[in-house]
């Protein structure tokens, strides 16, 4: 089997931190040898080997990932939510009214069960008013600051710092053939973008994500973009094929997700006819990670793991197939 690793491709393996050696003979090192691995080398090889039948010109070679539980860590909350609870909580003296209005009043107590009955609802009055208010740039250097100092509360470990290392070993041998790689996301876009180029080799033109409305004025003399508290596009569900062709403009040939909230856009890719790639990434492993599936309020796989079997998706255990999950603390 042959892979092709042009000098691009190597140089951007080195930067995952694979050593040379290993990177020339094996593309995903943090993979055990099985038949998850091999289907997605075998995919990469058969769809870039001109001649082969399933060869496809790089121009189309486009692949989406799912970010949240698919790139890096989603419990025991999505971090981009996590983000917004703290920032309620650094915002606080400016909003003195907060201390008696829920449900930024539970946020302050740490009242769980009262954040938890507020549900969607207060879920979306939290994220508008710590989302907006500011230009784009503001938003991601508030993001910026927050991961440079936040910490998972089980691993004590920056978020961005939690991020999948075979998932990263897959990215870049997937450009290193040709390919251009998304993110596709449920979560903000703006907020992915603050991180995603430096932790993923994801640039921020090729983040879809949720948007909140955005609007262009003029202040002091000088053009700006403002975030205003109100959705725009949520890139979830039915949502992602639909943010995907507004903002790639290419169906993709390989997609990579963990939950229900990833099915439309596996089905999407998956469906077009001739050869594609559609991988479903399983938490099976409490140890090392965390273990959950169709019962989880984080991430749930129910629907999705069943369309896997009847559409032929590569599903991965985190538990068999990962050597191992998180890159070496830095």
């Amino acid at each position: 089997m042959r892979i092709r690793l042009s000098w691009l491709g190597i140089m951007a393996l080195v930067a995952t931190g694979i050593p040379m050696a290993v990177a020339q003979t094996d593309p995903l090192p943090s993979w055990n040898d099985g038949p998850t691995k091999q289907a997605i080398v075998a995919f990469v090889t058969d769809v870039t080997r001109e001649g082969s039948p399933d060869f496809v010109p790089p121009p189309e070679r486009v692949a989406t990932f799912d970010n949240d539980g698919t790139l890096w860590i989603e419990q025991p909350m999505y971090v981009q939510f996590a983000y917004a609870l703290d920032r309620v909580k650094a915002l606080e003296p400016q909003h003195p009214e907060w201390k008696d209005t829920q449900p930024f009043k539970a946020v302050l107590e740490g009242d769980m069960a009262a954040l938890a009955a507020a549900g969607e609802k207060g879920a979306v009055e939290i994220v508008a008013a710590t989302h907006a208010g500011m230009t784009p740039e503001e938003f991601r250097q508030t993001v910026t600051e927050w991961l440079s100092t936040a910490r998972h509360p089980r691993f004590g470990r920056r978020y961005d710092e939690l991020v999948y290392q075979p998932m990263l070993e897959v990215l870049a041998y997937m450009r290193a053939n040709g390919f251009k790689t998304y993110i596709a996301s449920g979560g903000g876009a703006e907020f992915i973008r603050s991180f995603a180029e430096q932790r993923y080799g994801i640039p921020p033109e090729q983040v879809v994500g949720s948007r909140i409305v955005t609007k262009f004025e003029r202040r002091d003399g000088k053009p700006i973009l403002f975030r205003l508290p109100r959705v725009d596009f949520v890139d979830d569900g039915p949502g992602k094929p639909v943010g995907i062709n507004q903002g790639i403009g290419r169906r993709p040939i390989a997609a990579f997700g963990n939950s229900d909230g990833d099915l439309e856009m596996l089905q999407w890719t998956t469906e077009a006819g001739k050869r594609r790639l559609g991988v479903v990434v399983h938490h099976t492993d409490a140890e090392r990670e965390y273990a959950y599936d169709r019962q989880s309020h984080m991430g749930k796989l129910d629907k999705a793991l069943d369309a896997a079997a009847v559409d032929h998706w590569l599903v991965v255990d985190m538990k068999r197939d990962w050597k191992i999950v998180f890159p070496a603390a830095q």
